[in-house]
Parts: structure tokens; C-alpha cells; sequence
């Protein structure tokens, strides 16, 4: 599963203390094995309910039994019987447990038979009174009340959902088959695992599609999707690839997807296993809880994945996930974490696909800059303490956090620097071959490495998988003249101390000379020979090592650092602090230098933070702005450049503007709008009252900078469908404020349009995110906008206030 809302996870959980979890977190007990599941369904949309027959056919693991217990969440059970004979069972809401005709041995399978109907909506979490979003089916506009919103039917499995809408054992460590009879109205399409057998038209309007997998994988994997979509097909080698797509997005299905049969080559290659499923379906899901979902051969992705061409040609923002799904389908699926507290093995894996497809297909930069990312959304959440293998926490959804995640991808990249790309992708293979089918935990995996690689990994293992933390060292640099030594001295501040392998780069002018260092131990030097004093020492030189490092650097030596340093994190973090120093000369120069870098993120970086107004400042570098804005690459790097020559307010540049709203892209387009707003109001207000409601909506952010500035109250119920997502989904800390703004002035006005859009909104996301705490956090923006309402006093004041104590009720009662 892909978590793509870190800063709204972090909104909202950096408020909290977590305790330290106790409760010993086992693998489930195997007293039973499932063998196969068949499905019957249909659904009562009204009531957002599904009809359900189930033939569950299991066997005992080990030892004779004459009960099963089988998760059931929420369902009124009907009829249970094996064999046409009725059995007596127990059924508590959450688990039904059925007394079965006889004793069975471990090698006697045999098959119940339940009639049920699933309530998903009437689903609790155990122990407790109150709904729980996780729901395992959702309906979507169940009754096509909204004309914005498709009637759709989904499922989300992981972790332990799917028994909200079949009895199973819900438990990772459970492989079954499966067979699903979906009957739909004729308008809609289904999606599930595995093949369409057959398609059968029945006399009543609708339609039973039966989906065939023969294959095994766990019960969360299991997967329904249903609406009204357009399917563009694709193929890897004789395997179909395919894309259900809403038909507005359907002529860019293949510009967000069209890398997927890539995908699938490349990570077969990497790993020595072929794709090893029939098919492989993307679908997208409105209101989607989650980033994706990796169900076998059916992934499911969020509203995010739709992009337009405009979006596209700046940056396919799905790409990541799709590859981390792609990479599931061998870490996941094919072999699947035997518990929640040995995740990693299926999340890290998926997260490092991304650095790995990255890599391949991009090139080293793009790949080390989104490790980058990765560690410092790690390193800024509450994550220290915690062990990436974690048999103590809270509740198994706490186990999908950026160390299961994004610590986990880092540990496997340092991995992979310290066996070499052989021996780690050859303990991969041996991983999946030994154990497909079937599940691993994170000893497995070392044991795959270690027989491949001769070493005791031991030593590794127990620190980055059983361990919490990462180093934290202080660097200290003795010269020694005479001998023309350099002595760098690493001190480890954090409590437990780890070893590690370390790349040392000493630069003598534009040479670097690598040393590659074993660090053991709290204090460590190591002194190493030069011809001619060191312009610059570089420390984790090629930024494998997932560390903090704090030592005294000078201007000059960010600035040698950004001229030569090979790795993009060493190269951004010059840059900034380079930035802080322009109006030193050298500094400026540099910052106007790196505008010309050959990685884009750099040059953007340097757009963004070039200081055109400080005394250094050039006609020269203003004649590159504009050639950047007109000539750049990367449109993201063009959007960079104009933004920043609107800073300059200058009439001549206006024509570089008009230009640039002309462009393909978005991002060009909108910094295009707010630039020309500064020099020709009426003309950028004019222009973007002409964009097409789509285009706007892509372009909210800047359009909303001009609106509010310009305190264009018509325009007001517009921003409001933004304002949520701008406030928590964004990473911007600008952007942020900038919707906060927003939220206070909607807050605050008379405009009941308004007034209806954001709660109307906030009580779409409080449901959608209510496994995040969100829900509480839109009762509190609610409550929130009714003192802000009363304060105003404005002549719409009761009947705004009226709408939102009606969302707060919704929220509430969670309906």
C-alpha cells in the first residue's frame, strides 16, 4: 500500500504523545489453513449493503479440529452448512466460529458454505462502540445523488478488512485462491483478481462477471471495483495491461500508466523472477482511502493518479506509486509478510522500487534526490525510537509509518552499497524463489543474503531491522603540515552505537579521491595522505548512509562543495547555505552557476533562491532568467524562472508572461498568471476568468493567490474546494499559509456558496481520512467557522451557520 499524505499524517499525529506500545505482537496462530474461497455477490445500493454467498474450503494446519473460527465483521450470517447439513455456529459481530460434523486431520480439507449480508457501514472496531473507517467496502454516491461524483463500489483489504465483506481468516499469513461472481447493473464494469472467465446477461438488467484466480495470495489481497469506466488496454510480453479509467481521463491513460509494461520487464530482470500473474488492471477509485493498493493484479490508486496533459508534462505525479505497486507484486504478494510487525518486508522493498525505477530509467540524480526526500520525511516525524521490525505497538495500522516505509528503502539502498549489486539482487531472487507463495519476515531475508554473499549479516540485521535510531556524528579534521596527513575524527552522539561503511571524498581543487572506511565504534579516526591542502573534506561523500552529520563548514567550503560535490543531497545543501551569503560576490556567482546545473532540481533550486536585488546582481543573470523561462528542459524549471522575474515587478518582462500562459503546462501557466498580476491586473484577473473550470482547478493555488489578494469575493466558493488540501496535503509551508488565509476569510464571509463548498468538503475528507484522526480535525475547523460566523455577524449569519452545524453532524455520526 502506497501512503502518499505524509504531511497530512504528520498534521495531525505530531500533536500527539505516543506511549510506548507493550502487547507482544505474534504472527496469528495457524490453526487452520485456507485452501480456496468462492464468492457469490450483489449489492443493495440504497442501503450499501452486499448479498453474499461464500464456500470457504479449509483444512487444519497441524493439529485435529472439529471448530473453525472465521473473521466476520458486522454481517448478519444466514445460513452456514457443509454438504447440505446445517452447522451450529457462534457469530459475536466479529468472529464466527462454527462447530463442524466431525473431527478433521491436517490432511482433510473441507468446505463450508455461508449465506450472509456484509454491512459494511455497521463495522466497529472490536473492543469498541464507534464506526471504524475501515470498512473493507465502500460505496461511492451509493444513489447518484452527486452530479460531480460517479456511483462506484471498491474494496481496500489491507490490513484486516476484507472479513467486513467475506468471512475468511484475515490474517497476512493465510494464502488462498479464489473465485468471485460479481452481478452489477449493465451500465458498470468490474474489476477483480485474476481473469474474466465469463460474462453472463441476466433478465433483470444486470450483468454476473466471474473472475477466475487460481493462483494463491492472502485474503487482504482480494479486490472488487465497479463503475462506470473506460478500460485502454496495454501488454507486457502475452500479459494484458490495463487501465480502468473514468472516460474524461481516458485519452490520458496511457501518458500516467503507459510505463507500467516497463515496469514489469525491469523488475523481472532484477529480481531473476518473471512477472508471475495473468494479468495486470490499474483502476481508480474516487475517495479512495489510501495512496494505492497493491490487490493482486488489480491495483487500485486514489483521485491523484488522474493528471492532463498539462499536469503530465510537468511531472507524472503518480510514477512513483505505480512503480511501488508494480514492485509489490513480487514483495507482497508473491511473498507476503508473515505479520503487520514484519511489514518490511513487503513496504520497504516497495519504497526502494521507487529509487530503483528512478535510477533506470532517469538516472542516478533523480533517484538520490528522492531518497533524499524519503529520509527527511523519516528524520522529520516522530520515528527515532522506533524499531523498523516492531513486534510491540498499538494497532497494526501504526506499522504503516516512514520507517516501515521510508527508513526501510534507505536500510535496503545501504544494504544493497554493502553486499554489490550482484549479491543483492541474487539474495532477492533466492528470497522469492524459496518462499513464493508463501510469507517472510525479515530473518529470512537475511538468511537469503547471507547464502548468497558468504557474510554474516547478523551484525546488520540487528541494528537497522531490531534496532531504532540511525548515527549521528560529529566530524573534526586534524592537518598535519609536515607529513601532508589529514586526520577526519568521527564521533557517535547517539546512545547505541552502530557500524557502518563510510565513503570519506577528500577534494584537492576539482579532484576528489575517495575513501571507503569500516566505522566501528563510539570514537574512530582515520588519517589519509594529500599533495596539496584539502579545499573540502565531504563525509557520507556518496550519501548512502542514512546519518545525521554535524561539522564546522565555512562559506567557501559550501561553495567548493556545490561546484564539486557528486551526490544531489551534498549539492542541495550547499546550495542553500550558499543562498544565505549572496551578497557575498563568490556566493552569488555560485548560486548563478548552479542555474545552469545539469540536474533540473538544482537549477530550480537555484532559481527559486537567486537574490536578483542584492548588489551583486547582474544584467547578465536576468538575461539567463529569461532564457530559462523561455528555453528550459523541465517545464518545472521554466515555472521556477518566471516566478522569480515577477518578483522584479519590470514592464519589459511582460511580454515573457503573455508568452508563457500560452505554454502546455500548468505550472508555466499559472506563475505566468501571478507574475502578470503584479504588472497588468485587470489582464491576469481577465485571463484566468477565461480558463476552463478543469484548468482552474489544476491552477487553484496561484488563482487563489491573485483572488485573495485582489479580495475577490466572487470567486470565493471556487478556492473553498481547495482549501483542505491545500491546508494538509501540501509540504509547502507557503502554500499551507496561504489556504489558511483562505479557510480565516471563508471562514469569516457572507458567501453561503462558500460557506457550503468547504464543509461540504471537510466532511468528504474527515470521512475519507477518518482512520488518520481527521474527522476530529474537521469538527474542529467546523466549530471554528461557526465562531467566526458569529463574530461576523453578516446577514447570511444563521443560515451559514445553519450549514455547517448540519456537516458537523455528519461528521459526527459519521453516515
Amino acid at each position: 500500500m502506497r501512503k502518499i499524505f505524509l504531511s497530512l499524517l504528520l498534521a495531525i499525529t505530531t500533536t500527539f504523545v505516543f506511549a510506548q506500545a507493550t502487547e507482544y505482537r505474534a504472527e496469528r496462530e495457524k490453526i487452520h489453513d485456507l485452501v480456496h474461497t468462492k464468492l457469490k455477490v450483489d449489492f443493495d445500493f440504497k442501503n450499501q449493503t452486499m448479498n453474499g454467498e461464500a464456500w470457504v474450503t479449509a483444512k487444519p494446519h497441524f493439529y485435529s479440529q472439529d471448530k473453525i473460527t472465521l473473521d466476520a465483521k458486522a454481517m448478519v450470517i444466514h445460513k452456514v452448512t457443509t454438504n447440505n447439513q446445517t452447522l451450529k455456529y457462534d457469530y459475536d459481530g466479529f468472529e464466527l466460529t462454527v462447530n463442524l460434523p466431525k473431527k478433521y486431520s491436517r490432511n482433510e480439507e473441507f468446505t463450508l458454505y455461508i449465506n450472509y449480508t456484509a454491512q459494511p457501514e455497521k463495522v466497529k472496531q472490536k473492543g469498541s462502540k464507534a464506526i471504524t473507517s475501515a470498512k473493507g467496502l465502500y460505496f461511492i454516491d451509493p444513489l447518484e445523488e452527486d452530479p460531480n461524483k460517479p456511483t462506484q463500489i471498491w474494496t481496500q483489504g489491507e490490513t484486516e478488512a476484507s472479513s467486513c465483506w467475506f468471512p475468511t481468516i484475515d490474517a497476512p499469513n493465510q494464502k488462498t485462491s479464489q473465485e468471485i461472481y460479481i452481478t452489477v447493473p449493465q451500465k458498470f464494469v468490474t474489476l477483480s483478481n485474476g481473469k474474466l472467465e465469463k460474462q453472463t446477461t441476466n433478465t433483470n438488467g444486470t450483468r454476473t462477471d466471474y473472475w477466475n484466480f487460481t493462483q494463491k495470495h492472502a485474503p487482504y489481497l482480494f479486490f472488487m471495483g465497479i463503475g462506470e469506466y473506460e478500460i485502454v488496454k496495454d501488454q507486457y510480453k502475452n500479459i494484458p495491461v490495463e487501465y480502468y479509467v473514468e472516460k474524461e481521463y481516458a485519452p490520458f491513460a496511457r501518458e500516467i500508466f503507459g510505463n507500467t509494461p516497463e515496469m514489469l520487464q525491469f523488475f523481472s530482470k532484477i529480481t531473476g523472477v518473471e512477472y508471475p500473474w495473468n494479468k495486470y488492471a490499474q483502476i481508480v477509485g474516487r475517495d479512495y482511502v489510501s495512496g494505492a493498493m497493491e490487490n493482486t493484479t488489480a491495483v487500485i490508486h486514489g483521485e491523484n493518479a488522474y493528471q492532463r496533459s498539462g499536469q503530465l508534462i510537468d511531472e507524472n505525479v503518480q510514477e512513483n506509486t505505480i512503480a511501488h505497486e508494480a514492485f509489490h507484486h513480487w514483495f507482497g504478494d508473491l511473498v507476503t509478510a508473515e505479520s503487520w510487525s514484519n511489514l518490511t518486508v513487503n513496504e520497504s522493498f516497495a519504497n526502494y522500487s521507487e529509487y530503483l525505477w528512478l535510477e533506470y530509467k532517469y538516472g542516478k540524480d533523480e533517484a538520490d534526490a528522492h531518497l533524499f526526500e524519503d529520509t527527511q520525511g523519516y528524520k522529520n516525524g516522530q520515528n527515532y525510537s522506533k524499531h523498523l521490525v516492531r513486534f510491540h505497538y498499538d494497532d497494526k495500522e501504526d506499522m504503516f509509518d516512514a520507517v516501515s516505509y521510508n527508513k526501510g528503502g534507505a536500510i535496503l539502498h545501504m544494504l544493497r552499497n554493502y553486499l554489490g549489486d550482484d549479491a543483492f539482487f541474487a539474495g532477492l531472487n533466492t528470497y522469492l524463489t524459496e518462499n513464493k507463495y508463501g510469507t517472510g519476515e525479515a530473518h529470512q531475508l537475511r538468511l537469503a543474503f547471507e547464502k548468497v554473499s558468504g557474510r554474516d549479516l547478523n551484525w546488520f540485521f540487528n541494528q537497522w531491522y531490531y534496532g531504532n535510531g540511525h548515527p549521528k556524528l560529529d566530524i573534526s579534521y586534524d592537518y598535519n603540515q609536515i607529513r601532508k596527513t589529514v586526520t577526519v575524527n568521527i564521533y557517535q552522539t547517539q546512545e547505541e552505537d552502530f557500524k557502518f561503511p563510510l565513503a570519506i571524498d577528500v577534494f584537492e581543487g576539482s579532484k576528489a579521491i575517495r575513501h571507503n572506511v569500516f566505522v566501528d565504534g563510539k570514537e574512530t579516526s582515520f588519517t589519509f595522505p594529500y599533495a596539496s591542502q584539502p579545499n573540502l573534506i565531504q563525509i557520507n561523500a556518496d550519501g548512502v548512509l542514512l546519518c545525521d552529520v554535524n561539522e564546522n563548514k565555512v562559506l567557501s567550503d559550501y561553495i567548493h562543495q556545490l561546484k564539486y560535490a557528486k551526490n544531489y543531497m551534498h549539492k542541495r545543501e550547499a546550495l542553500l547555505e550558499v543562498v544565505k551569503h549572496q551578497d557575498n560576490k563568490d556566493a552569488f556567482e555560485a548560486v548563478a552557476k548552479a542555474m545552469n546545473n545539469p540536474f533540473y532540481k538544482i537549477r530550480k533550486l537555484a532559481v527559486e533562491n537567486i537574490n536578483l536585488a542584492n548588489k551583486n546582481s547582474k544584467r547578465r543573470e536576468i538575461e539567463q532568467l529569461k532564457r530559462i523561462a523561455n528555453n528550459d528542459a523541465k517545464t518545472l524549471v521554466q515555472a521556477a524562472a518566471i516566478e522569480t522575474l515577477g518578483k522584479l515587478i519590470d514592464p519589459e518582462l511582460k511580454s515573457i508572461f503573455e508568452k508563457a500562459l500560452q505554454s502546455k503546462s500548468y505550472s508555466v501557466m499559472g506563475k505566468a498568471l501571478v507574475s502578470l498580476y503584479y504588472l497588468d491586473k485587470p489582464m491576469a484577473i481577465a485571463k484566468s476568468k477565461e480558463l476552463p473550470i478543469e484548468v482552474k482547478k489544476i491552477i487553484a493555488t496561484p488563482l487563489t493567490r491573485i483572488y485573495l489578494q485582489e479580495n475577490d469575493d466572487s470567486e470565493l466558493a471556487f478556492i473553498a474546494g481547495n482549501v483542505l488540501s491545500g491546508m494538509f496535503l501540501s509540504g509547502d509551508k507557503n502554500v499551507q499559509a496561504l489556504y489558511k488565509q483562505a479557510y480565516e476569510k471563508i471562514g469569516k464571509s457572507n458567501n453561503t456558496a462558500a460557506i457550503q463548498n468547504l464543509s461540504e468538503d471537510i466532511v468528504t475528507k474527515g470521512k475519507q481520512y477518518s482512520q488518520y484522526g481527521f474527522d476530529q480535525v474537521g469538527i474542529n475547523l467546523l466549530r471554528q467557522m461557526v465562531q467566526m460566523q458569529k463574530n461576523a455577524n453578516g446577514s447570511n449569519e444563521q443560515k451559514n451557520i445553519a450549514i455547517i452545524q448540519d456537516a458537523m453532524s455528519k461528521l459526527l455520526s459519521k453516515k
